[in-house]
């Protein structure tokens, strides 16, 4: 048989590197269709507002989306405004024109918006829970005058935030699906890793159970391209940023 030409076995040798390098987040969209949505991640700290997109292509009937841009809130985190919730509207004001001017004015209607707010508003709605409810009011007014379809804004439960922080992670690793040679979406085959997260007070370690074993009561059940996940966290009290500061310091003390 006759042999290839060598410039044709190059060609095919750089092409096969290129196709090992390419990593989901570049494979292009071929349609030059996008949808858009937006999440505000409420902190304790600060607000984040994030603009993801996606195309009509699902990997067994669940979107593929990637992180188009963030964009830090000024100021502190929600719950600080608690006792002027008039200023929340103002904090938005920022992101919100950034995100009108990078997604393309004509599905500004189509584009979903929700905030998720996580510790600080978690803490407040324990301590004066009518506090709580008239800052998600001020939000609520704020999100609705915006041209996006706002979804809602809701204070996340432990449980719910650490399910999303585990999707999140999982998601980045690849462990859901891949790309294969030809572009196409597949089955990973990977196994999913477990996310360890440390805030202030507490330490969670958020995992899958294992199917054949129980899942404990506070578990999260998550059905997530064609496969369900069972999440649950446990939580560490008092392994903490601050606990770990206070044992540093008592180090260099002694």
């Amino acid at each position: 048989r006759e042999l290839l030409p060598p410039w044709l076995v190059i060609v095919a040798g750089l092409t096969g590197i290129v196709l090992l390098c390419v990593s989901t987040k570049d494979v292009p969209n071929v349609l030059g269709v996008f949808q858009y949505g937006i999440v505000l991640d409420a902190g304790p700290s600060r607000t984040i507002l994030f603009i993801y997109q996606w195309t009509t292509i699902k990997a067994n009937k669940t979107g593929v989306i990637r992180e188009c841009s963030s964009c830090p809130m000024q100021g502190l985190g929600l719950s600080n405004y608690s006792d002027s919730p008039q200023k929340v509207g103002k904090i938005l004001e920022q992101c919100l024109n950034r995100a009108q001017k990078e997604i393309p004015a004509e599905q500004h209607s189509q584009t979903p918006l929700y905030l998720g707010a996580t510790a600080g508003m978690r803490q407040l709605n324990l301590t004066n829970h009518t506090l709580a409810d008239s800052l998600l009011t001020a939000l609520t007014v704020a999100l609705k005058s915006s041209p996006f379809d706002f979804q809602g804004a809701q204070i996340l439960s432990s449980p719910d935030e650490e399910a999303f922080t585990w999707v999140a992670v999982n998601y980045v690793l690849e462990n859901f699906f891949k790309y294969d040679w030809r572009g196409q979406l597949v089955p990973s085959g990977k196994g999913m890793a477990g996310v360890l997260s440390v805030g202030r007070t507490s330490a969670r370690l958020t995992s899958k159970v294992e199917e054949g074993n129980q899942a404990p009561k506070e578990g999260v059940r998550l059905q997530l391209y064609g496969q369900t996940h069972n999440v649950y966290t446990h939580r560490c009290p008092c392994h903490g940023t601050d606990q770990l500061r206070s044992r540093l310091l008592s180090l260099l003390i002694q």
